[in-house]
């Protein structure tokens, strides 16, 4: 017998309202209240009873805390939802600002790497759906909401339907890549585990897809298996196709639009780790005499 789930407090219903008037991704909606139950476990009492100095003791708890950057502005986004909209108090989070984020260098793997990677995966469908994800550049996210009938096989594109920020877009489909998925189709089909208009990985249930937390184990379990000593996720092989193109000349706003990046700052990060280019600038040393 399954315990009665206690309804949500009114104010919780009406932050819950108010993210999904404004249309707010669901993983952001669970983001945002995991922000706000945070903050009332730290008070001891209703969140929306919060004064300016509470929220800067907040900050500082998890500044001490050993919060890093990235989720401490997550924290702070989803406060300041709560403050601007739903407790209608957004001077309470007027002096409250982000931290600065140390940018990184992503972690690129080589062809011959994210070869091995490929191969090390545990089965044919995760096989394909790294080397699609490699082969497209598209997010553990996109990968995994295709399905059979966006692959344009005339016109050699996947279509990626509202990918991150929620919008549509294309994605290459070489050759190469529609040979694998033809394979997996055929295999998926003949087990029965592919049904017409079904999910293009389905998870252990075809009605549902496979997870995007199933896909990184596996891509885990693939690194393992293939000795590669570089921390590796799906989001790696997004980086590695990004890299090896800048590397073959492709022009750089070509693969801002294959990304799916809102600004050309952020593909020209690969332009730092590129190391084919840079093996080809001539050093200012050779003119000195």
């Amino acid at each position: 017998m399954k315990a009665p789930v206690n309804p949500p407090s009114p104010l919780r219903q009406r932050m819950i309202d108010d993210m999904r008037m404004r249309k707010l991704a669901p993983k952001t909606q669970q983001h945002y209240i995991r922000a706000v139950r945070r903050l009332a476990e730290f008070l001891k009492r209703s969140p929306d009873t919060a004064s300016t100095e509470d929220l800067r003791r907040y900050q500082l708890y998890l500044v001490d805390q050993g919060t890093s950057p990235v989720s401490l502005n997550a924290a702070i986004t989803g406060l300041k939802f709560f403050f601007d909209i739903t407790a209608d108090h957004p001077e309470l989070m007027a002096k409250i600002r982000p931290v600065r984020v140390p940018r990184t260098l992503p972690v690129i793997l080589s062809r011959e790497e994210v070869s091995r990677l490929i191969i090390a995966a545990g089965n044919l469908k995760h096989q394909t759906a790294l080397a699609l994800a490699y082969a497209t550049g598209l997010r553990a996210s996109e990968v995994v909401a295709l399905r059979v009938a966006d692959i344009d096989s005339e016109r050699m594109t996947l279509r990626v339907e509202q990918g991150k920020g929620q919008k549509d877009r294309y994605a290459m489909l070489a050759p190469v890549l529609l040979e694998r998925l033809r394979v997996w189709w055929r295999v998926a089909r003949a087990q029965g585990k592919m049904p017409d208009g079904g999910w293009l990985f389905p998870g252990l249930d075809p009605i549902n897809q496979l997870s995007t937390r199933q896909l990184n184990r596996a891509i885990h379990a693939a690194a393992h298996e293939a000795r590669i000593d570089k921390s590796v996720s799906m989001h790696t092989l997004r980086h590695s196709f990004a890299t090896h193109l800048l590397e073959q000349k492709v022009d750089i706003r070509v693969i801002q639009v294959l990304l799916g990046h809102k600004k050309l700052d952020t593909t020209a990060l690969y332009a730092q780790v590129a190391t084919e280019l840079l093996r080809e600038v001539v050093s200012p040393l050779k003119a000195v005499r």
